[in-house]
């Protein structure tokens, strides 16, 4: 198995070769990964120990990002080493200050994770909710590097539980020691004898929490919104957006904040032909700021955890297409949150839709419905924003463990 895994890895190179002639991520991908070892010693004292987090992309570093401040706050002489695997996270953090370096994390040969291990020199490696690698795995476990999975959440289709999964489940006996969000991933585990698991549940709890209590004041936002009630939709793609047309016309008292999932120049055109009067927000002027316009579009990257602040209403995006988006930032600000079909792969929004918090839909029609609920349902929001406080603390479970190790 050990060779199709291997070759799965050089396929999937020359994939990614091919595919940065016309995709910009995947140039982005192989760029950043060029000449890395000498950038990784250039940047990092490889005479010294550090300690290792790798995120998959943003939303996992959001979401170990508790864990990563904790540790650096309890313990502020450790250095700190960050990878990602995919653009979007490093792009938007490679210049995060707790850390001494952020790199790509180069592609999983044997070679490579041996040559990373040694130059980062690891005290303890943290990994945040899925991202299995057999060569770094391996080659932490023949360094005795204690390795971490946080926030790490499994389910019964996945290849370690099958009958042809012996290579995978070998993968995760590298593993010291799981921090899962659900007792489902508990007893999985455990089935395989991996009896170095608790349920800690998952740290994007704290995080949004914590984002709720000190957002980021954002004046042009506040202006925009004036008194009106407001309805944010976040991390929208074009399906979602074509469903948010029909309920922005028929609702002209609110307003409407879009942001979408992907902020490039060929998306924002495509939401604009759909709404041809919406302003853009880096276009926004002190002047402009409080206008007249129903409708607002986020055409950049970072700010959408605090927008939340300023709605009554969240929509979630990517619930028709492989799933849906971040529920918990929205409703950690006390929003009730509407999303599409696809959200099965979620445990929150299973939890809000079980306690009334949210609502989801296949269409226009059961949007605008769900809208007008909504905005007659005041428990929903204060439903949304318990659920968020009530699960809290995974992060001091996950220190106090990391304590003993450090």
């Amino acid at each position: 198995m050990l060779w199709l895994y291997n070759f799965g890895i050089f396929l999937y190179t020359i994939v990614l070769h091919i595919a940065s002639i016309f995709n910009n991520k995947a140039k982005l991908f192989l760029n950043g990964r060029k000449n890395i070892f000498t950038i990784i010693k250039n940047k990092v004292d490889i005479t010294k120990k550090h300690v290792w987090f790798h995120f998959a992309s943003l939303g996992e570093f959001e979401q170990g990002r508790p864990v990563l401040e904790e540790l650096k706050h309890k313990y502020p002489d450790k250095l700190i080493v960050i990878t990602f695997f995919s653009p979007s996270g490093f792009e938007i953090r490679k210049n995060y200050p707790l850390a001494e370096g952020v790199f790509y994390l180069p592609l999983d040969t044997k070679k490579n994770a041996a040559e990373f291990v040694r130059l980062i020199n690891p005290e303890i490696a943290i990994f945040t909710k899925y991202e299995f690698w057999h060569h770094y795995f391996s080659a932490l476990h023949q360094q005795g590097v204690p390795l971490f999975i946080i926030s790490g959440i499994f389910r019964p289709e996945q290849a370690f539980f099958k009958w042809y999964g012996d290579f995978y489940r070998g993968i995760l006996r590298n593993v010291s020691y799981f921090f899962v969000q659900n007792q489902q991933s508990v007893n999985l585990l455990k089935a395989l004898d991996l009896n170095n698991v608790s349920l800690s549940g998952d740290t994007r709890f704290d995080r949004v929490a914590e984002n709720a209590k000190h957002p980021k004041e954002l004046p042009l936002i506040s202006k925009f919104c004036g008194a009106a009630p407001v309805f944010i939709a976040g991390s929208t793609w074009l399906p979602d957006e074509q469903l948010l047309k029909e309920v922005i016309l028929k609702f002209p008292e609110w307003k409407f904040i879009i942001a979408p999932h992907e902020t490039h120049t060929a998306h924002i055109s495509e939401i604009l032909k759909l709404l041809p009067a919406a302003a853009r927000y880096t276009q926004l002027g002190e002047s402009a700021a409080a206008s007249a316009d129903q409708v607002l579009i986020i055409d950049n990257i970072g700010i959408l955890s605090s927008v939340y602040q300023y709605g009554k209403i969240a929509y979630i995006g990517g619930g028709f297409g492989t799933g849906i988006h971040n529920t918990l930032e929205a409703a950690a600000f006390g929003l009730p949150v509407i999303f599409g079909p696809k959200y099965d792969k979620f445990q929150e929004a299973k939890d809000l839709l079980a306690l009334q918090a949210a609502i989801t839909v296949q269409s226009a029609e059961e949007l605008s419905a769900a809208f007008i609920r909504l905005q007659k349902d005041h428990a929903a929001g204060a439903a949304a924003k318990k659920y968020v406080e009530d699960k809290t603390g995974s992060t001091a479970q996950i220190i106090k463990h990391l304590g003993q190790y450090i």
